[in-house]
């Protein structure tokens, strides 16, 4: 199994240990429910080293960005980043992605388990394009601090003006003598950063930010709270609730593509999809019987399987049973009851998402 460098430092805190697609990874220091909370009320620190990153470069780099993204890539200048999505020409998910834009080259940031596919992927689409590709998943070691007081415990350790940066921007410096890019992103639902280094000594960071962060109560994530968070602020999981069988437009995510700035792989599919009206949708539910729903369970309507569970568990933060799952577009409105298959059959309802807001706690 591939190792983070921070290995070490996470079994010396306790960190329950398990293989997370070919990676050792923490799942659980004290327990996920407290981890969870400890992010949504105060502060907690997560090492996602395992995360991708692939360097596009060259004179043509932003058009291949452009090609392979449905996002609108050339309203980033240095030091903005956005969300957006590897896909294919059928307007499917080969992976979504962060894309920072640097001085002269993109930093696309990838799923831990699509690192390889997807630098397969653009390589197999680069030609024509005079671009270099690289990828430097290995080099890169990447934390994130998340939660209200992240900017408290963070803002006097960087000379980087933390308070000023918006969501989704980015600039360079140093956190414990060591080079850092720190970006305004994350995916809790908090507030918070994410924070890149190439250095060969990152357990400085990660312990300069466990010592500070005792006064703020922080602890250490694990994977197990990094899936609870993502999943009451609706943000998705390649594998779950998106993939190669599964349109941008069904994801509920139209938001992200850009018509207007001409051709991208599986702009015709989307379009076409757009004109004739998805079929489907991803939907938020809650379940009004007892029991939790897991990826995978079958999903019923009126009698009939239309789909299964793609997310599910237990919300920490509203002591209830929530998922996600893909529902025939008339069945999609809030309120709507279903069936899910949980040992025996158990009633579900179509809830608003994201199930968690932020600015619900103020």
């Amino acid at each position: 199994m591939k190792r983070t460098r921070l290995n070490a430092a996470h079994k010396k805190l306790g960190g329950k240990m398990i293989e997370f697609f070919g990676w050792q990874m923490p799942v659980e220091y004290r327990g996920i429910i407290d981890e969870h909370l400890a992010v949504r009320e105060r502060v907690g620190l997560f090492d996602v080293s395992h995360m991708g990153e692939i360097v596009v470069s060259g004179k043509q780099a932003l058009d291949l960005v452009q090609y392979l993204t449905p996002n609108d890539a050339s309203r980033l200048t240095p030091g903005r980043a956005q969300y957006s999505a590897l896909i294919t020409p059928k307007g499917t998910f080969v992976d979504d992605l962060l894309v920072y834009c640097l001085e002269e080259e993109y930093l696309l940031v990838v799923n831990a388990a699509n690192s390889d596919k997807d630098y397969e992927w653009i390589l197999n689409h680069q030609k024509g394009f005079e671009v270099k590709i690289e990828n430097k998943s290995d080099d890169y070691t990447q934390l994130a601090l998340q939660g209200p007081r992240a900017l408290e415990i963070l803002s006097p350790m960087t000379e980087i003006n933390l308070e000023e940066m918006k969501s989704f921007r980015f600039d360079w410096g140093k956190i414990a003598e060591e080079e850092v890019l720190v970006s305004r992103t994350g995916y809790t639902g908090e507030d918070g950063f994410e924070i890149y280094t190439l250095s060969h000594q990152p357990e400085k960071i990660w312990e300069a930010i466990i010592e500070r962060g005792k006064t703020y109560d922080l602890l250490p994530i694990g994977l197990g709270a990094r899936d609870t968070l993502r999943l009451e602020a609706k943000l998705m999981l390649y594998g779950n609730d998106i993939d190669e069988t599964t349109t941008v437009l069904e994801a509920d995510l139209g938001w992200l593509i850009k018509f207007q700035k001409g051709d991208f792989l599986g702009r015709n599919a989307l379009l076409r999809q757009k004109e004739e009206g998805i079929k489907r949708k991803i939907v938020g539910f809650e379940l009004i019987d007892k029991g939790i729903a897991r990826p995978h369970h079958s999903v019923f309507v009126a009698g009939n399987k239309v789909s299964e569970v793609r997310s599910g568990s237990f919300s920490p933060y509203f002591k209830k049973a929530i998922g996600l799952t893909y529902l025939p577009l008339e069945y999609t409105e809030v309120g709507t009851e279903f069936e899910i298959e949980i040992r025996d059959r158990r009633k579900a309802r179509v809830v608003p998402t994201p199930f968690y807001k932020r600015t619900e706690k103020s």
